[in-house]
């Protein structure tokens, strides 16, 4: 490309084994740029990390724009970068136009020509900056007019998470989505996972949705959350529903869970349970008067293990725990995301998405349906770590709480 914008970058990390060269190289390639490597120090040992400085040619400065924003998720740094750039905010709950859209992997900004890590890593979100220099994701709603906002792609580096050194996560799989592996060895490797984020101090996420109650597994998802190994429940209205329906009358939408027969008037039971609770004032309350006496809600009101439940526009009643507004159901969901070492989603599309466009790549996520396209949908989030398991809900829970007792 003779006459071409150039711009040399420099990319640090386990390049070879974690893909992160082929994949910079492709990107490049396939936005219609040229790359040429100036220098590639590979480590030479296991644990060293190697260093790969390239050229990257384009017909125009505005494709080189474009190419440089695209290969920054991978890691590439301008060999000389500048301070990142900043815009006020318009107006409350508007970013500045060019925002930079964050990802969900560790990132720095440089401001006054030093490198600042952004807190908080979340997916989708904008970088604001304080006086002091620090720097935070802010979700649009929370933007408030006059704060400073990260704009365009200077400035900025992101560490792409790297497959880990010891072991890859979950190696008995060859594949995001397994329908086909070993039921018990899938179970075994879950297990020691859960084992080791929660020896680490870690919180385990469990992303639930009605179908755990249906298949009669609340009892034991309850078992986990007794076990220790569950430390917040995200959910809607009709996971909490269809489980307190179940503690009062033995039905889950109507269908008895003891020997799966419809009863006569059972498709009330979901709207019996949730007046009873509403004249309670809460399930904790609930519970407290004696109303409710079983099943996972109650688990978790007796263990202190809380929960939050994000309303729709679907929902009956609804329940009055659950949080209708969903700006305040995101935030609520937000104090736990951070600090999740694991997550677990179970047969639950909608809550499960969401939940992981607001988990940082660090978190190991296991995703559990019987329907493949959406173990599939959770799998494209683009991160290695987010593991696919096509199976039945009920007999995972059964068989994951069986192996975990055996502690």
């Amino acid at each position: 490309m003779p006459g071409a914008a150039f711009e040399d970058v420099r990319i640090e990390g386990h390049l070879i084994d974690s893909g992160i060269m082929s994949e910079v190289m492709d990107r490049i390639i396939a936005l219609g740029g040229e790359f040429e490597t100036l220098s590639f120090d590979v480590g030479r040992t296991n644990d060293d990390v190697s260093v790969a400085v390239i050229r990257v040619r384009a017909e125009s400065p505005e494709l080189l724009g474009e190419i440089l924003s695209q290969i920054q998720d991978s890691g590439a740094v301008p060999c000389e970068p500048s301070d990142a750039k900043l815009a006020s905010a318009p107006m409350n709950g508007v970013f500045p136009d060019g925002f930079y859209s964050t990802t969900n992997m560790e990132t720095d900004i440089r401001i006054g020509g030093s490198w600042v890590r952004v807190a908080n890593t979340e997916m989708d979100l904008g970088v604001r900056v304080d006086p002091a220099g620090a720097a935070e994701t802010v979700p649009m709603a929370d933007v408030r007019e006059g704060d400073l906002y990260v704009v365009g792609h200077a400035g900025i580096r992101v560490h792409p998470h790297e497959r880990p050194r010891d072991r890859q996560a979950f190696e008995f799989m060859s594949s995001a989505v397994s329908s086909e592996k070993p039921k018990a060895q899938v179970v075994a490797e879950v297990a020691r996972m859960l084992r080791d984020t929660r020896a680490a101090g870690r919180d385990v996420i469990a992303v639930v949705g009605p179908a755990v109650v249906h298949t009669g597994a609340a009892q034991h998802l309850a078992r986990l959350v007794e076990l220790g190994y569950v430390s917040v429940l995200f959910g809607g209205n009709a996971v909490a529903t269809h489980d307190i329906e179940s503690a009062l009358y033995g039905t889950s939408l109507g269908v008895r869970l003891a020997d799966g027969v419809p009863t006569h008037g059972g498709h009330e039971h979901h709207l019996r349970a949730i007046n009873t609770v509403r004249g309670c004032g809460s399930i904790a309350q609930a519970v407290e008067q004696g109303v409710i006496t079983k099943g996972l809600m109650y688990t978790l009101v007796k263990t202190g293990t809380p929960f939050v439940l994000a309303g729709s526009i679907r929902d009956d009643g609804p329940l009055p725990d659950v949080i209708t507004d969903v700006i305040d159901a995101q935030n609520e969901m937000r104090t736990y995301a951070q600090n999740a070492g694991a997550c677990l989603m179970l047969s639950t599309m909608l809550h499960s998405i969401a939940t992981g466009n607001m988990l940082p790549a660090s978190t190991t996520t296991v995703c559990v349906d019987i329907n493949p396209a959406v173990v599939t949908k959770l799998s494209d989030r683009g991160s290695w770590q987010t593991v696919g398991i096509v199976t039945d809900v009920g007999l995972f829970l059964e068989y994951l709480a069986a192996e975990l007792e055996r502690d």
